[in-house]
């Protein structure tokens, strides 16, 4: 067996692998989404709001510090700063203090946002209608997002939990035809054994 066989090997075994880990990865994601679906976008969320919290906390006294050890600083640019630490470092205490509510905060301020960017998609998609190549599309596009943009903006849990499953199932089929890839790596790397 030649090098350069025994290097593509190498490769594809390397291939089949990463295939295969990562297909089990995505289908055990997949099935956590969708079996524990409250449980897992609380840990995703809390996991967000932790990070949240940690940065006011932390930004907040790096301000205080600003305005405490800066030596260019005026009096009210010292007391803003000072404020400014404050509420920084209160709101990253309430968001720990309440964490479940900061994690529904959270999705509903991630879900609304979406909501809002798809009815501007919407609207900027009807406002270039002169120049779209295909009239049709374009509307039923611009309203179809609108459309979807004001139920998500009107429903925003529910639509978090709609998108949780949509994911969960995204990844158990990408998991799967991972899976199914890696195994049929082989017999392609057998097929092309023969050949050689």
């Amino acid at each position: 067996m030649s090098d350069a066989v025994s290097e593509a090997k190498s490769f594809v075994k390397s291939v089949r692998v990463f295939l295969a880990v990562s297909g089990v990865i995505a289908l055990a994601a997949g099935l956590v989404l969708l079996i524990w679906p409250g449980k897992s976008a609380t840990v995703f969320a809390g996991i967000a709001v932790a990070i949240i919290g940690a940065y006011f906390v932390i930004g907040g006294l790096v301000y205080i510090a600003l305005a405490i050890f800066s030596k260019e600083k005026g009096g009210w640019s010292r007391i803003g700063h000072i404020l400014l630490g404050l509420l920084y470092i209160v709101a990253g205490v309430i968001m720990f203090a309440n964490f479940y509510a900061s994690t529904a905060v959270l999705i509903v301020i991630a879900m609304v946002i979406i909501g809002v960017s798809w009815i501007i998609d919407g609207i900027v998609s009807l406002s270039l209608l002169k120049s779209a190549a295909s009239k049709t599309w374009t509307i039923i596009y611009a309203i179809i997002a609108i459309i979807a943009g004001v139920v998500v903006c009107f429903a925003p849990l529910y639509s978090a939990a709609v998108v949780w499953m949509v994911i969960g199932i995204s990844l158990i089929v990408i998991g799967i035809v991972q899976i199914i890839r890696a195994i049929t790596m082989k017999s392609d790397v057998s097929a092309a054994e023969a050949l050689a």
